[in-house]
Parts: C-alpha cells; sequence; structure tokens
C-alpha cells in the first residue's frame, strides 16, 4: 500500500505553486515513498537513554560559537542606487513592502 498518493504530490506541488508533469509526479511519489519508508525505520530506533539534542555545536566545541564569528558591520555594495532603481515602491534607501504582519 502506497503511503503517499499522486494525488497528495498534486496537491502539495500546488501547495508549493509547483507546475508538475505527470512523468515528474510519478517520480516524486515513489521518492517521497523511499523517503517515508526510511522514517518509519528510524521510528523502529530505540532512543530510550538518548538525550534530546537541541544544538550539535555544544558537542563538539566548548567555546560560544559567539566567540567564534565576527562582528555585524554594515558595508557598502557600492550598488545600492542600482538595485533600488528596480524597486517597485520604495521609501528613502529602503524597499517598501506590504505589511507582513497583523
Amino acid at each position: 500500500m502506497n503511503k503517499i498518493t499522486k494525488d497528495e504530490v498534486k496537491y502539495i506541488a500546488y501547495l508549493a505553486r509547483l507546475g508538475l508533469t505527470e512523468e515528474e509526479i510519478e517520480l516524486y511519489s515513489k521518492q517521497l515513498e523511499v523517503i517515508l519508508e526510511y522514517m518509519d525505520k528510524l521510528k523502529e530506533v530505540d532512543t530510550t537513554n538518548v538525550e534530546p539534542l537541541t544544538n550539535i555545536i555544544k558537542l563538539y566545541t566548548n567555546e560560544n560559537v559567539q566567540t567564534s564569528l565576527r562582528e555585524d558591520e554594515v558595508m557598502d555594495s557600492g550598488c545600492q542606487k542600482q538595485i533600488l532603481e528596480n524597486a517597485p515602491e520604495k521609501v528613502g534607501n529602503y524597499f517598501k513592502v506590504e505589511k507582513v504582519i497583523e
């Protein structure tokens, strides 16, 4: 029995706004089936004494990650004017976009 149908693949493609051919739908349904079978195998692994992992870096280094990264700094790319010329709307030196947070 298939865990994922072609209709489900078509629906996922619709949500992702992907136009897939019938051959691609067939291919992706098979690939997703293999992935789901692998996930079933992983469910069989006994993880009773395994601590949850939240950050792999902590396992391999004693230093804080922040100390190994450079400081953020504003740098002039030299092409800000050209980039802003392509903006549909702008305010000052920024792109004007619709509000996305309610």
